[in-house]
């Protein structure tokens, strides 16, 4: 089989070459300033979007090895990610490209007095976005010639979902998970069986009109927001997902090991994921000897440079019961900063 090439060699890049290795997938992760010689036979696939130009992205990009470099171009930059998804009739918050020129009394007359400014490029895990707040005579900030505007939205909750398409065409979707943020960053996601069974058909109907749209092969993940009874598609990510990560414990086959089947054309699986699920990222803070003894827990750790706010890790629960994931939740040793994201998860268990 031919060797599969990631650009990026983050966590999610060395996940995807763990799953390569267990299914005989030889996984090769490249950092962005590498320079390497990439033969001809082989297909390159990416852990992120983001990236600076430099001759080694260029050559890459004109690799015919490349995967999906129409969705490189189109989602990466906010401006034609919202573009494409009016195109194709997706839902989405109100918004509008600003520029040097863009006042607060246009963003106020178009999307309201509460209104969100993000970068078209570059931003994640509340990093590059702005909120008016309704602030009187805000100043807008300086990169706003570079970025989009979303009317703010006031939804009940967030989930994502995290599906692949093969080649042929053939989808497989995971359920819909529910996410719990603080600054922006992700704390926790839980999948609880049947929860979102209301949504969950129409949020693959919106990720399978855009995967087919860009002839997507492998991993794609999409953000909603649900707001009343309705989905609002928030976000899309061309590549496996923070908020998949529950899969490598509460499915048969995980989110890297699906991405893998698809590109590389293997089999596509019927995957078993009963039971409830639940995965918290490890921000900020060394690794603690308690994560594992902590029942039903598996650590994932990045090996990382601690620093605030960072992704160090994660850790996977997994039970038949959601009431026992509710149970190891409230006896986790989670910092003070995880309590409102805690209190919700723990009540989403116990209630569904």
């Amino acid at each position: 089989m031919r060797p599969v090439y990631v650009l990026g060699n983050g966590q999610l890049g060395n996940m995807l070459l763990e799953a390569g290795r267990r299914i005989g997938v030889d996984v090769i992760t490249m950092s962005i300033d590498d320079d390497i010689v990439m033969p001809a036979d082989v297909k390159i696939t990416a852990e992120r979007e983001h990236w600076q130009p430099s001759g080694f992205i260029s050559k890459i990009i004109g690799h015919s090895g490349w995967q999906n470099p129409q969705t490189f171009l189109d989602i990466p930059d906010r401006r034609r990610q919202k573009k494409l998804l009016d195109t194709l009739g997706l839902p989405t918050s109100p918004w509008c490209i600003t520029t040097n020129e863009t006042s607060i009394s246009e963003l106020v007359d178009k999307l309201g007095d509460q209104f969100l400014l993000k970068s078209a490029r570059d931003g994640y895990d509340g990093k590059g976005q702005w909120r008016s707040n309704g602030q009187v005579n805000p100043v807008l900030p300086e990169w706003k010639d570079n970025a989009i505007a979303e009317s703010f939205v006031s939804f009940d909750t967030e989930v994502s979902l995290v599906g692949a398409r093969n080649k042929s065409g053939e989808f497989a979707f995971y359920d819909l998970t529910e996410n719990f943020h603080a600054d922006g960053i992700l704390q926790i996601s839980i999948k609880t069986e049947r929860t979102f069974d209301g949504y969950q058909k129409k949020a693959e109907a919106y990720l399978s009109t855009l995967m087919d749209s860009l002839d997507y092969v492998g991993v794609m993940a999409a953000e909603f927001f649900i707001s009343g009874d309705g989905l609002l598609i928030n976000e899309i990510a061309p590549r496996v997902h923070n908020s998949g990560h529950w899969t490598q414990a509460g499915a048969s086959v995980s989110q890297f090991e699906l991405h893998l089947r698809a590109i590389c054309d293997l089999p596509f699986p019927r995957i078993d994921q009963s039971g409830s699920s639940m995965m918290i990222n490890l921000i900020g803070s060394p690794l603690a000897p308690e994560w594992f003894s902590a029942p039903g827990a598996r650590v994932h750790w990045y090996g990382k440079d601690v620093r605030p706010g960072r992704k160090l890790g994660h850790v996977n629960f997994h039970h038949s019961d959601s009431q026992t994931l509710a149970v190891w939740l409230e006896q986790l040793p989670l910092e003070k900063k995880y309590s409102k994201s805690c209190e919700l998860a723990k009540n989403r268990l116990r209630h569904g």
